[in-house]
């Protein structure tokens, strides 16, 4: 069954009331995805997105049926602290964030002064998402994003998300050919589009924030995220500390939040 898709995104800037809006049709399966890429390109260069950046962008855009799938079947971390840790492989990404900490030295130093954010949440964040890049993720970002905003389950949270991933192909951040997680997110350490556009930092000095390629970029986004969270520089980031409220800004589940504080902790030696 399908539904109109009413989304309200003035506050974010990217989008406003028009009427072309009320013409995209939401959908629970891939039938109508087609018809609802049509409107949406009508739309979007109403909303600051040139036709020429439309063009490009879904030029391999697909209904992505493996990102639906996992977008159905989440469920809530239910392990133990203890259990969770385990399953995570916590001991390796202590050990393996220590020697990082140790070899990309002056690149921390930076972060730390920059944002207040130290070493050791940085690289448990990135040692959880991503295994310090060694795996991104296998789907196609835009197919994905572009197929959470036509799916009635969630569309103007993800339409949102999908104009910022656009922007970020106008000004040459995202590949048309980037892959990640099944529900867009991007790089190293796995922001989702808008989180980009909010927090992307340029680590790396060369003008673009490049999620992917960049270790520099991915980092010192992550920990301008924490910034951009409340994060005190100085202060304790261990439940109850002041800055446990930034990390729980990464992930909504208790056991996660744990798990980043406890291994930036020992990472970060006891601190």
């Amino acid at each position: 069954m399908k539904k109109i898709l009413l989304a309200a995104l003035i506050a974010t800037g990217f989008m406003g009331a028009t009427p072309a809006l009320a013409a995209l049709q939401c959908g629970n399966d891939g039938s109508g995805f087609n018809n609802w890429v049509a409107a949406f390109k009508q739309v979007a260069p109403s909303n600051g997105i040139s036709p020429a950046v439309l063009d490009k962008a879904f030029s391999g855009v697909s209904y992505n049926r493996p990102t639906i799938s996992a977008d159905r079947g989440q469920k809530s971390f239910k392990l133990s602290f203890e259990e969770f840790l385990k399953k995570r492989g916590a001991a390796a990404i202590i050990s393996r964030g220590k020697s990082q900490k140790v070899s990309n030295a002056a690149l921390f130093d930076m972060i730390e002064r920059r944002f207040g954010v130290p070493a050791g949440p940085v690289l448990a964040i990135w040692g959880m998402e991503t295994g310090f890049g060694g795996f991104m993720g296998d789907q196609h970002t835009l197919s994905a994003v572009a197929t959470l905003a036509y799916d009635c389950r969630r569309s103007a949270y993800f339409t949102e998300q999908l104009y910022a991933a656009l922007q970020l192909v106008a000004r040459g951040d995202l590949s048309i050919t980037a892959r990640g997680a099944a529900h867009g997110e991007i790089g190293q350490t796995q922001f989702l589009p808008l989180n980009v556009i909010r927090y992307g930092a340029d680590g790396d000095g060369d003008g673009h924030i490049d999620m992917v390629r960049s270790r520099a970029d991915a980092l010192a986004s992550t920990a301008n995220f924490l910034k951009g969270h409340g994060w005190r520089a100085g202060a304790g980031y261990q439940p109850g500390e002041p800055n446990f409220g930034a990390i729980q800004g990464w992930n909504a589940a208790t056991v996660y939040q744990k798990a980043i504080a406890y291994m930036g902790a020992q990472i970060d030696g006891g601190r």
